[in-house]
């Protein structure tokens, strides 16, 4: 499968600059389940860049409608 970098970066909300998975959504993704965490396009902006991403601040969100 073909890799879609760049369509990937128009909808990263990954605000981690230095971040080498950004547009690699396979490698993210993978990255932060390994973490037990979801990848920041999970989260709302303004909860992704906490930098908390985990399933128990996700589960939060959920309960109350923001995600």
């Amino acid at each position: 499968m073909e890799c879609k970098k760049e369509d990937n970066l128009k909808i990263c909300k990954c605000t981690y600059e230095p971040c080498s998975k950004k547009g690699i959504c396979c490698e993210c993704l993978r990255y932060h389940l390994r973490m037990c965490q979801l990848p920041g396009c999970c989260f709302p902006r303004e909860y992704e860049s906490t930098y908390d991403r985990s399933f128990e601040t996700f589960a939060k969100l959920v309960l109350e409608r923001k995600v």
